[in-house]
């Protein structure tokens, strides 16, 4: 219950009223996205229920938000990365300075919605091209990721027209902005470049950013630490090999073979 309450702080938001279905959603995909097994979350998710429950018995939230099945797939069945030309198609189609700052930002730094909708100017280092991610309950440093270019001038852009009193990189009537706003401001886009059927979901970014950095060329072990992973098996599920790149790695493999380059025993 508390890693619930926790995450729902990330999001910005305090009021336990304000909870709705969509919040729920944010947080299992979290939850799974850190490695869980499902039968992991299932047990955490029945407890969350327990407490909804009770919530609803005092009327403090809406009974309606139970009654939406949340789906678990397991860790093999993530959300699928952007293809290449798609992710040119949809950044091509955005001219909101606000929606091409979130977006690309969740799609070059790797990082989770619920850990974008937390940034603090604090934790943004424009001059350094960093952002630092704080977890847990005492606020102890997570991890950082970095700025690409593209991302850092989307950035400058957005900061020079955002509101300069408030305290969220993006931010929203009270706080950030919500869950499910950022997700209606992704699926916008897919919808506009007729993408909405390819089962993109914006958490697909995260996944398009792991792909992308490992065809390029990028260590595993790299990449575990920018996407903030415990176990490298989740990231190795994460960030696919295109098919281009497994053909590369065969061929470059075989020369190597094929010139007696390997030695020794097994």
């Amino acid at each position: 219950m508390s890693s619930f309450l926790i995450f729902y702080a990330g999001l910005g938001k305090s009021n336990i009223e304000e909870i709705v279905s969509s919040d729920l959603e944010a947080f299992i995909e979290h939850e799974q996205d850190r490695g869980l097994k499902v039968t992991t979350v299932r047990i955490r998710l029945k407890s969350l229920w327990a407490f909804l429950r009770f919530l609803i018995d005092q009327d403090i939230i809406d009974a309606r938000i139970l009654k939406r099945k949340i789906k678990l797939s397991a860790p093999d069945f993530l959300p699928r990365a952007i293809a290449p030309d798609d992710v040119r198609t949809l950044l091509g189609s955005i001219k909101e300075t606000r929606d091409r700052a979130l977006i690309l930002v969740l799609l070059r730094t790797g990082m989770r919605i619920g850990e974008v909708l937390g940034v603090r100017m604090r934790d943004l280092d424009v001059l350094e091209r960093k952002i630092h991610i704080y977890e847990g309950e005492k606020n102890c440093l997570g991890r950082v990721v970095y700025l690409s270019d593209d991302v850092l001038m989307a950035l400058k852009l957005w900061l020079s027209k955002r509101d300069k009193t408030k305290e969220y990189l993006f931010p929203g009537l009270r706080g950030s902005i919500c869950y499910t706003v950022a997700r209606n401001i992704f699926t916008r886009y897919l919808t506009e470049t007729g993408l909405q059927h390819k089962g993109y979901t914006i958490h697909s970014l995260r996944h398009t950013f792991a792909s992308e950095l490992l065809n390029a060329g990028m260590r595993l072990e790299c990449l575990q630490m920018l996407l903030g992973h415990r176990k490298i098996e989740m990231t190795r599920r994460y960030a696919r090999l295109t098919d281009k790149s497994r053909e590369e790695e065969y061929f470059r493999a075989m020369e190597i073979i094929e010139q007696g380059g390997i030695d020794g025993t097994y």
